[in-house]
């Protein structure tokens, strides 16, 4: 798959999970976290990778290593981001982090957040 079908994809699939946590009730007006998840197979590919996104101004977490459903193992990290939950930020963000695995040949393998109530948390 060309990279610029992977991000015609995921900014696709960001209107429809938008739309399902909106739909459940998070609350719009929310700060979110957005985690946006990058993998390889070669540690050393994928450190790279992290530094371009660094540098690109994204906060970058720890890569660990993590096993897939048919046992084969992979590194990966998380990019996060706090935001609003609006669509053409969080589709600009992947674009820029998919160019950037693109470059290093490693995978964009899409985002995810959690639900946000709205509601004050409870002490």
């Amino acid at each position: 798959m060309s990279m610029q079908q992977i991000i015609s994809d995921w900014q696709e699939e960001t209107d429809l999970i938008i739309q399902e946590l909106l739909a459940d009730g998070s609350d719009p007006d929310a700060e979110y976290t957005i985690e946006h998840h990058i993998a390889s197979k070669d540690f050393k590919v994928l450190e790279k990778a992290a530094v371009d996104v660094f540098k690109a101004g994204f906060e970058v977490s720890d890569a660990e290593e993590a096993e897939l459903e048919d046992g084969g193992k992979v590194w990966c990290f998380d990019v996060i981001v706090e935001a609003s939950l609006e669509a053409d930020g969080i589709k600009e963000d992947i674009e820029t982090l998919a160019k950037i695995a693109d470059k290093h040949k490693v995978i964009y393998d899409g985002w995810g957040t959690y639900f946000e109530s709205g509601e004050a948390d409870e002490q």
